[in-house]
């Protein structure tokens, strides 16, 4: 990888961890999106999203013609897009966080239904990204949901 796939693709360096990339990649997209979330409105990060999704899926079809590789476990630039948008759903409270980021490494990791299917059958950069922006929805719904279900329950968070 060179310096600006490393910054971009690899998530400013998180994504060359030796051990568990995309939790790293997670953390630094949980991270970077709450701090952008205490400053925009929940619309800025949305529409980042979207950018960065579509910088992302040039740069990441790029690199495979480059070097052959397809979903080279040190791009995670996808996990930053996914839970960005998992945080477009969810909110920023402590409890949101944590629901967020379990809900988005369940699905990333497990790969339900459509999620398992955008993997494995989405050529290029729109099958890296795919799968976790999918990934990203259905977790940031499920923290909703789950919110909601303690918020009714009388707990806050």
């Amino acid at each position: 990888m060179n310096r600006k796939e490393k910054i971009f693709l690899a998530a400013f360096g998180s994504g060359l961890l030796p051990k568990a990339p995309g939790t790293w990649g997670s953390v630094v997209g949980l991270l970077s999106g709450g701090a952008i979330l205490s400053y925009f409105p929940v619309e800025t990060l949305f529409l980042l999203t979207i950018l960065v999704t579509i910088v992302a899926v040039k740069q990441i079809n790029l690199y495979e013609e480059r070097t052959g590789v397809h979903d080279d476990k040190r791009i995670v630039i996808d996990e930053v897009a996914g839970i960005w948008l998992a945080l477009c759903f969810a909110g920023t409270t402590v409890t949101a966080l944590i629901l967020t980021f379990l809900f988005f490494r369940l699905y990333d990791i497990w790969k339900p239904s459509i999620i398992g299917r955008i993997d494995k059958e989405a050529p290029g950069g729109w099958g890296v990204m795919g799968d976790d922006l999918v990934a990203g929805a259905a977790a940031g719904l499920s923290a909703a949901l789950v919110l909601q279900g303690l918020n009714y329950l009388g707990f806050s968070g």
